[in-house]
């Protein structure tokens, strides 16, 4: 069995395709396909499913994929263990959700870069459950999400949980929501959310539906001022968290609306697959710097 032809197995598995795969490892389309051909041959079983697009394993390329990114792993960590002065070298594949990409972009990364300084970084940003399913298959490898509270990360995952955060639902007084209003009375109004694939949003839609109530959404908007904005203008009711209604030019255009029986919150959290091998420390150091990166202001939520 040939490592070049894991890597190519490997690359194809975790990007869907044979092309992504070919500019992922630099290598020609004909040459990431010749090496799944040599190492389907050597285990003597087919390992895609070349009829589905994405790309999908078999059964058993399930299988070859899960020891396969153990052993690249545990080659990258004899490289790193080696190297002098153990430096740490690479790629530190992060996944980070766009609420705490402002907490995780500025000190935790610069951070890295400072003790880490010949590890490469590769950043990219999505909604929580499409990032956990990333790291669930080793297409990234730490992952900073935000979930309701009461929703826990999958078991197979390392978990840590840094920090609750309350959020606060607010409205303009031109909307006449009543400052103290329950559930069933808030369904009565629209909401200011961002876009489809947010797992906050189906948890609030959850919370409603789950107690026979419409839940309607007013206006999608990609961007946290622009949200508050609409909300101040009276377009519907807003979700934001404490420090981020502080810090914003519309706090004095909108009421905090109390609900009795409608109070979210939504816990950080940092995962990864265990073991993390040679991505132990960047992993302690970007949880570590998060945590206080999270003690400025916060953004604001969907």
């Amino acid at each position: 069995m040939n490592i070049h032809d894991l890597e190519a197995f490997v690359a194809v598995v975790e990007t869907g395709s044979i092309v992504a795969a070919s500019a992922q490892i630099n290598l020609t389309q004909p040459g990431i396909t010749r090496r799944i051909q040599n190492l389907e041959d050597s285990l003597g079983t087919i390992l895609l499913d070349r009829q589905s697009k994405p790309l999908k394993p078999t059964a058993a390329g399930r299988e070859a994929y899960e020891h396969g990114r153990r052993v690249l792993r545990s080659l990258d960590d004899l490289k790193a263990g080696v190297s002098p002065g153990g430096a740490v070298r690479g790629e530190f594949r992060l996944g980070i959700m766009p609420y705490l990409s402002e907490a995780a972009l500025a000190v935790p990364l610069d951070r890295l870069r400072s003790r880490f300084p010949e590890l490469t970084l590769r950043i990219v940003s999505g909604w929580s459950l499409h990032l956990m399913e990333q790291v669930a298959r080793s297409g990234l490898d730490a992952v900073a999400v935000c979930l309701a509270d009461g929703v826990n990360p999958p078991d197979d995952l390392v978990a840590e949980n840094i920090g609750s955060h309350s959020v606060l639902l607010v409205a303009s007084p031109s909307l006449g929501v009543p400052k103290a209003a329950k559930l069933e009375e808030l369904s009565r109004f629209a909401f200011v959310m961002n876009e489809t694939g947010c797992g906050f949003r189906a948890y609030i839609r959850h919370r409603f539906e789950s107690a026979r109530l419409p839940f309607q959404v007013a206006v999608e908007a990609l961007s946290a001022d622009l949200r508050l904005s609409l909300v101040a203008r009276g377009l519907g009711i807003g979700i934001v968290t404490p420090a981020a209604l502080a810090g914003s030019p519309w706090r004095h255009q909108v009421d905090v609306i109390d609900s009795v029986d409608f109070q979210p919150k939504v816990n950080a959290w940092v995962l990864h697959r265990p073991p993390a091998g040679r991505l132990a420390q960047p992993i302690a150091t970007f949880t570590e710097a998060l945590l206080e990166g999270l003690n400025g202001p916060a953004p604001f939520l969907s």
